[in-house]
């Protein structure tokens, strides 16, 4: 079986502003690299249209028709202090999403085993009712409603790998019976969510603060919890919020880890995905701020998915 690489043209057309660190070279740098990748089972494809309704069930609707009207006709448009949007950012936050739709058709089709969406703007932040933290549309929960909908899916897992805390996905899910929401994240740091405390409705969230200066070895000590929910859970599909910030170089973030570690941590998942899921596992992009840090750590994600095929 293969591994899918979804991206999107419109996702270098979502003008953030100069200097702004979630800029289009982020997609662009690692789309370069991955091409380099001379190896017959990876799979380019690129986003689909698909039903409004999947973002209707994520987001309330009442956001979504003001986060439309706010699209700008030229210049610029703050929908939060660092959520920066332009008249491309309206296709590009669209195709994001519609890359998960992709990709999740993809594995379930049988096209591919496991899927990367190389995609911006990312998602993790962005609340039912909220923009926020580069984040318009909430990405990696779109896929996981459409699982539930559209393939009755009973126990979707999302791991967020990001060094931020995913407030966005914990605010959607936290009543879900059939999401758990995993997270390791820097604390107390950007946005102020994700204590051990906040743990949903139905425990069904599951957050590992970790502190500044987080090392490797302490990082994948501490992503054991996260294997162990997993094994408890027994998902039948699993989701990657797939930030790479918590490496030693990213300008926003004091973790410590190196691009290998990235492997490691999807290696161990995916071993878990073979059990539990059938390997069914699809990432999508969320943070990663040094250009050379990203590329170097996608590869590495990108290179563990390719071996579980």
């Amino acid at each position: 079986m293969k591994t899918g690489i979804i991206t999107t043209d419109t996702c270098l057309n979502h003008n953030t502003g100069h200097g702004h660190p979630e800029r289009a070279d982020r997609v662009s740098v690692i789309i370069k690299n991955l091409k380099k990748i001379k190896n017959k089972n990876l799979v380019w494809k690129k986003s689909k249209k698909y039903n409004t309704k999947y973002l209707e069930i994520a987001h309330n609707i009442n956001y979504i028709k003001e986060v439309k009207k706010s699209f700008p006709k030229k210049g610029l448009f703050f929908l939060d202090g660092d959520t920066i949007i332009s008249p491309g950012s309206k296709e590009a936050s669209s195709d994001a999403v519609g890359s998960i739709i992709a990709a999740i058709d993809g594995v379930q089709n049988k096209e591919f085993k496991n899927a990367f969406c190389a995609v911006r703007p990312p998602g993790h932040h962005a609340e039912k009712n909220k923009a926020m933290g580069f984040c318009i549309y909430n990405n990696v929960a779109v896929g996981a409603h459409y699982l539930i909908d559209k393939y009755k899916f009973n126990k979707v897992a999302i791991i967020d790998f990001d060094v931020h805390h995913g407030n966005g996905t914990q605010d959607i899910f936290h009543d879900s019976e059939k999401v758990l929401y995993i997270s390791t994240h820097q604390y107390p740091y950007y946005p102020g969510t994700g204590n051990q405390s906040e743990k949903g409705k139905h425990n069904n969230i599951f957050n590992i603060p970790l502190p500044a200066g987080t090392t490797s070895e302490e990082y994948l000590n501490a992503y054991e919890h996260v294997l162990k929910k997993l094994k408890e859970f027994k998902p039948e599909f699993i989701l990657f919020s797939a930030g790479f910030d918590g490496h030693k170089d990213d300008p926003l973030a004091q973790f410590q880890l190196k691009s290998r570690d990235f492997y490691d941590l999807t290696k161990r998942t995916l071993s878990l995905a073979k059990l539990h899921c059938n390997g069914k596992v699809v990432s999508i992009l969320e943070g990663g701020y040094d250009l050379n840090a990203l590329q170097e750590s996608t590869e590495m994600h990108v290179s563990a998915l390719l071996e579980f095929n």
